[in-house]
């Protein structure tokens, strides 16, 4: 989803060419691309398909027009979707996006395959993504088969010190690695980072760690240890654990971790990924979703309580990132497949944009 007011940047790029031959687009599937399809391409930008026509209606170059177009196919749908794509990969193209990767979208092994195709595509064509994860069911899981109990505080996980053992062991040895190899195998190259390497993040516990135990917040964000990374092509995958000054170790909620990191690095976008349509007026009617509001909004939505619960910290966590310098932060439907394409390559979006 794009702000109207800000317009497309048009300055000269490199050839997508070689990005168009990725495996990855050609494998993908037409009837996941339908969503491509921008509601308004901005008109300061000619469309391609456009200037075919108009060259191959030329006489002095082609007998027959109609001859030379191609029939409708598979193939010539895609090369429709790539070519109205166009704006909105120069727009992003050399911006960095941080995901935040969680909840549905982490169980559901289709979705999983979306989000990291996703992901491979943004890298392929020049987006700088960087993926911020959690791994509630996965830790979960583990709790259970060692026969631990899983304890939560106001929605907040209760991390005593086996838990924590557990939840870096998870988090950091299997979820990580995991996705750092799906998004290799799709084509791209991934590092997987906790925020303890490198002290990429420092920590401290939270106010009420008397109920929760070895649950912290970000103290601090090195962005160096990052920039070499995303500036050499890489998709940084990053686990939400990080250890304060002691060296002792902390579960982090991975929104904050992701709000953070893309304050410090500068980020064009922030998305998080949920289990909700985006933010709704009226939580039990999913057509008032809010699709764009700012700052100012959000609050008065909170003074209502229309926005509640679990929604309250994911969208304070935008309101953060956008206070610190992010141009824009959305929610969106994780449940949605290839709903990071939809919201950034298109105009209207799949969910709820905040802008400061």
């Amino acid at each position: 989803m794009a702000a109207a007011s800000r317009p497309f940047n048009l300055s000269s790029s490199s050839s997508l060419s070689s990005s168009f031959q990725s495996p990855n687009l050609k494998n993908l599937k037409t009837s996941n691309l339908s969503f491509l399809l921008p509601r308004s391409v901005p008109n300061t930008v000619p469309s391609l398909t456009i200037k075919a026509a108009s060259s191959l209606s030329s006489p002095a170059t082609h007998k027959t027009a109609t001859s030379a177009s191609p029939p409708d196919s598979p193939d010539r749908f895609r090369v429709d979707i790539l070519s109205e794509s166009l704006p909105y990969i120069q727009k992003f193209r050399g911006k960095t996006i941080v995901v935040k990767y969680g909840g549905a979208a982490m169980k559901v092994p289709e979705l999983k395959a979306s989000v990291v195709s996703d992901l491979v595509l943004l890298s392929c064509v020049g987006l700088r993504p960087v993926l911020v994860h959690g791994g509630g069911p996965e830790i979960n899981h583990w709790l259970k088969l060692l026969n631990i109990e899983p304890l939560f505080h106001e929605g907040l996980r209760v991390t005593d010190a086996k838990t924590m053992e557990i939840v870096s062991m998870v988090l950091v040895g299997k979820v990580n690695k995991d996705l750092v190899s799906l998004i290799n195998k799709a084509g791209a190259t991934a590092v997987g980072l906790s925020g303890m390497d490198g002290r990429l993040l420092m920590a401290r516990p939270t106010p009420n760690s008397a109920q929760l135990g070895f649950v912290g917040e970000v103290t601090r964000v090195d962005s160096t240890i990052l920039q070499p990374l995303i500036d050499n092509s890489h998709i940084p995958v990053i686990a939400s654990v990080a250890a304060d000054e002691s060296g002792q170790s902390y579960n982090i909620n991975a929104d904050t971790v992701a709000g953070e990191l893309a304050a410090a690095l500068g980020a064009e976008k922030l998305i998080l990924l949920t289990d909700v349509a985006g933010i709704l007026e009226n939580k039990d009617d999913p057509k008032s979703l809010v699709k764009e509001i700012d700052i100012k909004g959000v609050k008065k939505l909170i003074e209502e309580k229309k926005v509640a619960g679990g929604m309250i910290p994911k969208v304070n966590c935008c309101v953060r990132s956008l206070a610190q310098g992010v141009r824009t932060a959305s929610i969106i439907d994780g449940r949605v497949e290839h709903s990071l394409l939809h919201e950034i390559m298109s105009e209207e979006g799949i969910g709820t944009m905040i802008t400061g």
